[in-house]
């Protein structure tokens, strides 16, 4: 399942909530000012980073100013810890799914996150010959199926 951590007033996480609901791809949402941060969400997302805390933290929050941080000094438990009791630090949104993990939005890495099937889809791997494969079609054609697949389960 995808995981995505956010806040309410974050523009970039409005976006991405719309890229996956468009797309109907399902993921949970983490408000990180509502619902605590644990060791294992900040674990899950540093496993997924090549920069380590560098690549989710904004070192140019203002409450990172404040405590005049320098991340090389302090331990991993202290920044772990630093940012559960200050979780405004991260960047956002932060999407996790397996080894997948992006920071912020982009409509371009976004797609990292499409389903199996509709990457089938776009890709042609599946469709009869001289179909047309261009994105809206694919994107029509897989709702199509989702709609169908609804509609079975929906008459068990």
């Amino acid at each position: 399942m995808i995981q995505m951590f956010t806040t309410p007033s974050c523009s970039s996480c409005r976006k991405a909530k719309k890229w996956f609901e468009e797309h109907r791809i399902n993921y949970r949402e983490k408000n990180i000012f509502n619902v605590k941060l644990t060791k294992d969400d900040i674990m899950m997302m540093l496993k997924n980073t090549e920069g380590g805390f560098d690549d989710i933290i904004s070192t140019r929050s203002k409450v990172f100013h404040d405590h005049n941080l320098d991340i090389e000094e302090m331990t991993l438990n202290e920044l772990t810890d630093f940012i559960i009791e200050n979780p405004s630090v991260l960047r956002r949104p932060i999407i996790v799914e397996n080894n997948k993990m992006q920071v912020g939005y982009n409509e371009d890495e976004i797609r990292t996150f499409i389903p199996r099937r509709l990457r089938e889809i776009i890709m042609c791997t599946t469709c009869d010959k001289g179909e047309d494969c261009d994105y809206v079609h694919a994107l029509e054609k897989y709702f199509a199926e989702l709609k169908e697949k609804d509609s079975k389960e929906a008459s068990r």
